[in-house]
């Protein structure tokens, strides 16, 4: 009797260490994810409401880097905290797959009067599923396997956030570079078009002459308003971005340019080097595999049999002896084979398959395909950088030596400067271009693909039209 006691009572221990299992599981998800922010992008998640606010005061007390906006991005910013909060939901939805269902108790409390006398009967049932313990095994190998979709799927979230922040800093920084030579060309078109209005009215110009110059201070008027708005939204985006409120976002200042180009463009190798089995995507893909096999173990057995309890009784009535004794209930598959549960499970797993080689496959696409558009994206900006800027700026200088020796008019001057200037916005442009395409690039090698498109021909034209107003 002790024996057996004593077998039982392990057992229970045992059962309930491994249920215990799952609860870790969550303090895990979360531990993983702060691990994998910290690791990729140097930022620490707090749940610390005082330290986060001191930290967002340390960053905005200096021009803020592309780095620094990601850390504040995954320290400040609501939505990506609204989304810790659904991934920690969805890993005690994990863990609760791996609990033990309570056992139930029942009580009751019969009343029969007969010939004036009272009797009383009192029953009490204690009932556990010895399913359960049965396919614990199970159940905690599937809330592990959706533990592990929990996190990667966090990890995935964090690098979308992190994207997202560094292209809206690319965004506002280069809106904000651009605005000052708009504010150039406004300067040199509004400066033809007071000297062509006193020339005309000198009688030394045409009315032609005149519309000309005045319809370039018009464009130059529009372009400026538009750069001015463009830069006022693409600052409002990384305020959103990042999080900031009001306060926050007065403080926010930007530096005053893009960085440079590197040195040297990615050799393509980066791409074969990537090892496709660590990217997220395929991860995760795996990992929902995990768990549908895991499930189809238990479903297998589930379906033949799917019920089986055991009930614990005790009946006292009143001046007859105390019963006691137990009682088993059995499903007995009769009108349901589970034939349909098991081929499902079974579909499940097999198109869980196929998904898992979609990914890869999808995944050397992305990979290829963003590798592309960035090598493009560095080659057009270097072109601007090393080709046309420098040529617009010798033909300005020279123009400049021309007018000096008065064989060319200021007007011609003021053309000669305006197409430098436009150069300039366009190579800014294209400067933008390789940053949202190199952090695009970033992203898809760690497995979130995130296409950032090359400019479409008609602004390529009108960045180059830009410059001969």
């Amino acid at each position: 009797m002790k024996r057996r006691a004593l077998v039982l009572a392990l057992t229970l221990a045992s059962t309930f260490t491994l249920a215990g299992c799952a609860s870790t599981g969550m303090d895990g998800t979360r531990q993983f994810t702060e691990n994998f922010a910290r690791d990729t992008y140097g930022a620490t998640i707090s749940s610390d409401s005082s330290a986060a606010r001191a930290n967002v005061d340390a960053l905005l007390g200096q021009p803020l880097s592309a780095d620094d906006a990601v850390r504040l991005a995954l320290t400040l910013s609501p939505q990506f905290q609204a989304m810790l909060a659904d991934q920690a939901a969805q890993s005690a939805a994990a863990a609760q797959k791996g609990r033990l269902p309570n056992p139930v108790f029942t009580f009751e409390r019969l009343v029969k009067k007969h010939d004036g006398e009272v009797e009383l009967d009192i029953g009490r049932m204690l009932s556990v599923s010895l399913l359960e313990f049965i396919y614990l095994p199970s159940r905690l190998r599937t809330a592990d396997a959706m533990q592990q979709q929990v996190r990667l799927a966090s990890a995935a979230h964090v690098v979308e956030a992190a994207t997202n922040a560094r292209q809206a800093w690319v965004r506002a920084v280069a809106a904000e570079q651009a605005l000052v030579y708009f504010q150039q060309v406004m300067d040199a078109a509004e400066a033809s078009a007071e000297l062509a209005k006193r020339m005309y009215q000198a009688g030394n110009f045409s009315k032609l002459q005149r519309a000309r110059q005045q319809a370039f201070y018009a464009e130059a008027t529009a372009q400026l308003a538009r750069a001015k708005q463009t830069a006022v939204s693409t600052r409002e985006a990384l305020n959103r971005t990042l999080g900031l409120n009001s306060a926050q976002a007065a403080q926010l200042k930007l530096p005053a340019r893009l960085p440079d180009l590197p040195n040297s463009a990615k050799p393509e190798s980066v791409i074969a080097q990537k090892a496709l089995d660590q990217r997220l995507d395929v991860r995760l893909a795996v990992a929902e595999l995990e768990t549908l096999a895991a499930r189809q173990g238990f479903t297998r057995t589930q379906s033949v049999m799917n019920a089986l309890h055991l009930t614990g009784i005790r009946i006292s009535e009143t001046g007859e002896p105390v019963k006691k004794g137990y009682e088993l209930e059995i499903g007995i598959p009769i009108f349901d084979l589970g034939d349909a549960t098991r081929s499902q499970a079974a579909q499940q797993v097999k198109a869980a398959q196929f998904r898992v080689a979609q990914t890869g496959l999808a995944a050397e696409s992305a990979l290829r395909e963003q590798y592309a558009a960035w090598r493009t994206a560095y080659d057009y900006a270097l072109h601007y950088r090393d080709e046309v800027v420098p040529l617009k700026k010798l033909i300005a200088d020279e123009m400049l030596l021309q007018y000096n020796g008065m064989l060319i008019g200021v007007f011609d001057l003021l053309t000669g400067t305006r197409d430098q200037i436009g150069s300039i916005i366009a190579a800014i442009d294209a400067q933008r271009d390789f940053w949202l395409a190199d952090a695009a690039l970033d992203a898809t090698l760690l497995g979130k693909p995130v296409m950032a498109p090359l400019p479409s021909a008609a602004a390529v034209a009108a960045g180059g039209d830009a410059g001969g107003h």
